[in-house]
């Protein structure tokens, strides 16, 4: 058993990129158009552009039965995530044939064989190379996977890959009339991100040591956020107390996962929040009472990407170590939520 686990890899890989105005524009002011709120709520929506492996504006999935999506998850799944991985593996300097779990966290496409084993043939992963799926846990599935890797390493001794893909563009809905589908369609995006987490001393002195991961899952809030099959793909349910929830239990957990360690919110030198959408992003900053500036790299994500559901902490965390944060010493925050309500937080440390 070893003392220490670090990521020292990241990967990212993204389809190609759409323009909100244009997908407004050119599909979803069409798709909306008995919903008079519905242009003001995806400019509010604070995102720029978006990636899709299906385009709207050149495919209409919304008719799409699940399997045709299915089936277009197991064409379009493999190749991004091999992009995101080969990343991840030549930033930590790692080879396949060292690793010793390989983790995929997806809520929007299902296939077996999995991307898992054909990732794994791929690369050629090591035969008795554990594996692990993380299914249908949504926006904060990075976070417990990232626990479970981190785990593994700190048993085993060996290092991990944690892969978190999502296809939200699959799961373009029928035209409706709720506001809450109109909320969900303007945010949503796809996107690979993968890390790598090692055992022992770092190879790279950009490494960030996995301190804790901590969870709070508040069952009585348990309709606000839901992901659903349907016969028309997955359905999302988001309530706009979403945030009202998310602020009842912020502080008391963050709080909690800083004092175990002796810290307290102004020894934090990065945040890597999931920037759910706008309103998430305002009720953690107040909540923690951070400072303006504190989830810039949240906003900015947001803006550029989208909402990708468990790959989005992960460009947050890459963004933030890309520009030297948190410095080294420091320490970082990432911190996701979804269906449950559930809040996931890691404290991590900058070598």
């Amino acid at each position: 058993m070893v003392n220490t686990a670090h990521i020292t890899g990241f990967g990212i890989a993204l389809p190609d990129p759409v323009d909100q105005d244009t997908l407004w524009d050119g599909y979803f002011a069409r798709h909306f158009a008995e919903v008079p709120v519905a242009g003001r709520l995806f400019r509010g929506a604070q995102v720029r552009r978006r990636h899709a492996v299906v385009n709207p504006v050149l495919e209409d999935a919304s008719t799409w039965s699940t399997g045709t999506r299915m089936r277009r998850y197991e064409q379009e799944a493999p190749s991004l995530g091999a992009t995101a991985l080969s990343a991840a593996l030549a930033d930590s300097g790692l080879s396949p044939g060292e690793v010793g779990l390989f983790a995929v966290a997806s809520c929007t496409g299902y296939t077996t064989p999995g991307v898992d084993i054909r990732l794994s043939a791929e690369f050629g992963l090591p035969a008795d190379a554990q594996r692990l799926v993380i299914g249908h846990m949504g926006c904060y599935a990075a976070l417990p996977g990232l626990g479970a890797v981190t785990d593994f390493v700190l048993a085993r001794g060996k290092p991990a890959l944690l892969l978190c893909l999502e296809l939200t563009s699959l799961h373009v809905q029928p035209p409706t009339k709720d506001v809450d589908q109109v909320v969900a369609h303007s945010l949503f995006s796809d996107a690979a991100a993968a890390v790598v987490v090692q055992p022992g001393s770092p190879r790279s002195r950009s490494a960030l040591t996995v301190v804790d991961v901590t969870a709070l899952t508040d069952a009585t809030t348990s309709d606000h956020m839901t992901w659903n099959v349907t016969d028309l793909g997955f359905r999302m349910g988001l309530s706009p107390r979403v945030p009202d929830a998310l602020a009842r239990h912020v502080g008391p957990t963050i709080t909690g996962l800083l004092g175990r360690h002796g810290l307290t919110t102004a020894d934090v030198d990065a945040w890597a929040v999931h920037p759910g959408g706008p309103r998430v992003l305002d009720t953690v900053a107040e909540a923690l009472a951070l400072p303006a500036d504190a989830l810039t790299t949240s906003r900015r994500v947001l803006a550029e990407h989208g909402n990708c559901s468990s790959a989005t902490v992960l460009l947050v965390l890459h963004a933030l170590r890309a520009s030297g944060r948190p410095r080294p010493g420091r320490y970082g925050v990432a911190m996701a939520f979804g269906p449950g309500l559930t809040l996931y937080a890691a404290l991590v440390q900058a070598t």
